[in-house]
């Protein structure tokens, strides 16, 4: 499996409503960063597969989920446990980082 994107429609769906708790990739294709950390998402998201979900949100096509969650820079990192934000990153981490801060919600 690898990372999926939702949209404003699917959000509540992919996210909100997901048994596994889910990282949310908040980026765009413009922003150089995000394109960087992409492979390290694709990668984690087959290493946890199972635990925890991968998913992109373009902030250019659903501008109402960015401001729903109050992203301000890209990439910003969310992880949502039953519903609820319990972590955040923003900016691009190598991928051994971005791992380590995942690891403990990957259950």
């Amino acid at each position: 499996m690898s990372t999926k994107t939702t949209t404003t429609e699917t959000f509540e769906n992919d996210v909100l409503k997901s048994q596994t708790p889910v990282l949310v990739d908040f980026w765009a294709p413009w922003c150089p960063p995000c394109r960087a950390i992409a492979p390290s998402l694709e990668e984690l998201a087959e290493e946890f597969e199972g635990k925890l979900q991968i998913i992109k949100v373009d902030i250019d096509q659903n501008p109402q989920l960015a401001q729903r969650y109050g992203v301000r820079s890209i990439p910003t990192l969310k992880v949502f446990v039953n519903g609820d934000v319990v972590h955040e990153l923003v900016g691009a981490l190598p991928k051994p980082a971005l791992k380590a801060q995942l690891v403990p919600f990957a259950k």
